[in-house]
């Protein structure tokens, strides 16, 4: 049977959710290594909503788990019914609503907070000896929720972000766009994504790592 995987998707667009190309990314390279991806996403109001032409806020109004269901093609668990038993490993990608919707890291900073589900889930993964990955600037939110237990990780060299997860009881590692870190005492693997972009070739390297180590994890 093949390893089950959990995407935990946080909307659809850069700006207000799950950033596209880094969470289509994991699941081709998921899916050439042979796994299952089991894409999830609270059903939570949005944060906000962004006009990704003008990036502007609007008045809209809507719902994670639907606009994620966009990037799943409509195959998406509510992660509030996901339980770690169900799936071998767990992956976030980046975006801003990985630190608006999964967390308000990106209002808050080092006094954020972490959506009660994503939490729970994360906290059992970990527990379980399970491996987790976190792209971009979802490393910041999977910090939060892990705080006490120190995670090391990348968002590549940004000093602001850093300094808010070696606040929150972290450690950061300065990487290029192109690397990962693993933290093997915790099993968890982050990749800086389009915090350092340029252009999808470029994330899509460090992504296809992150995820090969994941499934190594895995297997070990």
């Amino acid at each position: 049977m093949s390893k089950q995987v959990g995407v935990v998707l946080s909307g659809c667009g850069v700006f207000d959710g799950s950033e596209i190309h880094e969470a289509v990314l994991t699941l081709l390279f998921l899916d050439r290594a042979g796994a299952q991806a089991v894409c999830m996403a609270p059903d939570i109001r949005q944060y906000h909503v962004i006009n990704h032409l003008t990036n502007e806020q609007t008045d809209e109004s809507r719902n994670v788990l639907v606009e994620s269901a966009r990037i799943a093609r409509g195959n998406i668990r509510d992660i509030a019914d996901v339980t770690a038993s169900d799936i071998d490993a767990l992956i976030f990608p980046g975006g801003f609503g990985a630190a608006k919707n999964l967390s308000d890291f990106a209002f808050k900073g080092p006094q954020s907070t972490v959506q009660p589900d994503v939490k729970r889930l994360i906290r059992d993964i970990a527990a379980a000896g399970k491996p987790i990955g976190a792209i971009c600037i979802a490393p910041a939110t999977l910090t939060r929720a892990l705080s006490d237990k120190h995670p090391a990780v990348t968002i590549g060299n940004d000093m602001g972000t850093a300094a808010g997860i070696e606040t929150m009881g972290g450690k950061h590692h300065v990487c290029s766009v192109d690397m990962i870190h693993v933290d093997a005492a915790n099993k968890l693997v982050t990749t800086p994504a389009y915090m350092l972009g340029p252009g999808i070739k470029d994330v899509a390297l460090g992504i296809e790592k992150l995820v090969l180590q994941i499934m190594s994890m895995i297997s070990a």
